[in-house]
C-alpha cells in the first residue's frame, strides 16, 4: 500500500516536471521564432479558421433538424426504426446517432447503431428475455440501413 502512494505520487511529479519541461520549450520556442512558433505547434494556423468560427455549430444544428425530420417522415427505415424506439424522444435519438456517426471505423459505427437499437429494445424485451439471434441479425440489417440513410442526409448538409 505505501509503495503504491509513493509510486503515485512519483508518477504525478514525472508527469508535472514533463508538463512544465514542456512550457519551458514552447516559451523558449517563442522567444526564439517569434510568431513563426506557431507554426511549430499548429498544423493550420494559416487557414481561415477565425473567419469560419461557429460554422461547425451551424453543421450540427442542420444535422439534428435533418435528421429529426427523417425520423419524422413516412420513410420505411424512419418508420421500422420508431416503431423498435417507440418510448425514445427522437432529439434523444438523433443525439446519439451523431455520436455514433462519429467514430472512425464503419464496422464500429454499424455496431455503435445497433446498440443504440438494442438499448431501446432491450426494455420492451426485459419481460420476455434476453433478445433472440434473429432479432440481432434484424438490428444488424436496420443499422446498416440507417447508416445509409443518414450518410445521405450528411451529403444534403453543406461544408
Amino acid at each position: 500500500m505505501v509503495q503504491e502512494k509513493q509510486s503515485d505520487r512519483q508518477q504525478r511529479l514525472d508527469n508535472f516536471l514533463q508538463a512544465v519541461e514542456a512550457a519551458q520549450k514552447v516559451q523558449d520556442d517563442i522567444m526564439k521564432y517569434g510568431l513563426e512558433a506557431a507554426h511549430l505547434y499548429c498544423d493550420d494556423v494559416d487557414r481561415d479558421w477565425l473567419e469560419t468560427w461557429g460554422e461547425d455549430e451551424d453543421w450540427q444544428q442542420n444535422f439534428v433538424e435533418l435528421v429529426t425530420n427523417f425520423l419524422q417522415s413516412d420513410d420505411l427505415v424512419a418508420v421500422r426504426l420508431r416503431k423498435q424506439l417507440k418510448d425514445k424522444p427522437l432529439q434523444e435519438i438523433t443525439v446519439e446517432l451523431e455520436r455514433c456517426l462519429s467514430l472512425s471505423e464503419d464496422e464500429d459505427r454499424i455496431f455503435a447503431v445497433k446498440n443504440v437499437l438494442v438499448d431501446g429494445v432491450a426494455v420492451a424485451e426485459s419481460n420476455r428475455g434476453t433478445i433472440d439471434e434473429i432479432d440481432e441479425i434484424e438490428l444488424l440489417y436496420l443499422a446498416e440501413e440507417l447508416l445509409e440513410k443518414l450518410a445521405e442526409i450528411l451529403a444534403e448538409i453543406p461544408l
